[in-house]
């Protein structure tokens, strides 16, 4: 990942996030996403209908758009690993932090992971392209 790339991911979180149904039409959703020790990051849990399609196939593009310059965008074709092991919970806290900065509970935090069954999607950018 270059500067530029990782320039424009640090100011824009906001993304929109594809991968393929079992008959290859397209899944969309509204996701934030962030960078942790340089790997672009973001939550999700267990039951996610994303997760599993990525379970299927690890395959998906995001798309950031700037919110305050609607004609600059970036678009990452990627492979997604999943990470649902005994981190996940602090994974997940890291990512807030880089995200919203620190909870206001942080056993209340943690507790909600778990109970939500959260995860992280670790992004592998194999293709860059956009107006950034």
């Amino acid at each position: 990942m270059d500067e530029k790339i990782r320039s424009f991911i640090e100011k824009n979180s906001a993304a929109f996030m594809c991968t393929l149904k079992r008959d290859g039409t397209p899944h969309v959703v509204r996701m934030d996403c962030g960078l942790v020790d340089g790997k672009l990051w973001s939550s999700g849990t267990q039951d996610r209908v994303r997760t599993k399609h990525l379970r299927r196939d690890p395959r998906a593009t995001l798309a950031l758009p700037n919110l305050s310059k609607s004609y600059e965008w970036l678009t990452l074709e990627c492979t997604v690993r999943i990470l649902d092991g005994p981190d996940a919970v602090e994974q997940n806290l890291t990512l807030y932090r880089v995200l919203a900065g620190e909870p206001h509970d942080l056993d209340e935090y943690r507790e909600a992971m778990v109970k939500e069954k959260r995860l992280i999607y670790e992004f592998e950018i194999l293709k860059a392209y956009g107006q950034y």
